[in-house]
């Protein structure tokens, strides 16, 4: 039987013993899979999210990365094997496109080395993957919201990892940069790369997910096949809503 990426037993999240965010927390992520986080704000997504990438140390159970307990690994390593894209935000300093693109070499690079030939190239192939190839001289500064998304897409594919962790990858983008990220995120895992994200639009799981986890107040409500979990009855009770108002809004899915 093929191995998770990454598993999590009996996770209990948070900042100190005596400030937990989520307990209970059974989950994992298998190749070639989308398994979409749901949630309301607040419900502990982005310390899970920490705590998975090793930001934050559990406070009771098991993570393993590939079958191997998270603490066995070093943070290089475990950034070989899982990447981060977070939400496009606006950048500070002006580095090329390319430049974003080397950062996620980092973790195959030794100390005070520089990117090799090879390293550009992998950046540049990983620019080509996701269409942006045409900007790779271009101050990151000076590109567009939906443009910054996908060079972060293809930063995190240049680490040549197992899973991208993405948290919301189409938040504050037009409709039409929303469906070429969805579009990139199922080649890529056609690819064979396991993809854990987190959205607050339904509609977006439906479309792109294998698996959904419901999450609520550091609780998993349910974790199942997409369809079969996101029924009017769960996103009700997972956002206080009452079932009408999901139905009414959600039409062309219930």
């Amino acid at each position: 039987m093929t191995t998770p990426i990454v598993e999590l037993r009996d996770v209990r999240i948070g900042y100190s013993k005596h400030r937990s965010v989520g307990t209970d927390i059974s989950l994992c992520v298998w190749p070639q899979e989308v398994l979409c986080l749901l949630g309301p704000n607040g419900s502990g997504k982005s310390t899970l999210f920490k705590t998975l990438l090793g930001l934050l140390p559990s406070l009771a159970g098991q993570i393993e990365i590939m079958g191997k307990p998270l603490q066995a690994w070093t943070r290089q390593d475990v950034a070989r094997q899982i990447a981060y894209v977070p939400q496009a935000h606006a950048a500070v300093f002006a580095f090329s496109v390319l430049e974003v693109v080397l950062m996620g070499r980092t973790a195959c690079l030794s100390m005070f080395s520089s990117p090799s030939e090879r390293d550009q190239q992998i950046a540049c192939d990983c620019l080509e993957q996701v269409g942006m190839l045409h900007l790779v001289d271009r101050p990151y500064t000076q590109i567009s919201g939906g443009e910054r998304q996908l060079v972060l897409i293809a930063r995190a594919l240049a680490q040549q990892p197992r899973l991208l962790v993405m948290d919301e990858p189409t938040a504050s983008l037009d409709f039409g940069n929303q469906l070429r990220v969805l579009s990139h995120i199922q080649a890529l895992q056609q690819h064979g790369m396991g993809i854990l994200l987190c959205t607050h639009q339904p509609e977006h799981a439906l479309q792109i997910a294998d698996r959904v986890a419901l999450f609520k107040a550091g609780r998993l409500q349910a974790v199942g096949p997409t369809r079969q979990t996101m029924t009017a009855h769960h996103v009700a009770k997972l956002y206080d809503l009452d079932e009408a108002t999901v139905r009414q809004h959600l039409p062309s899915v219930y």
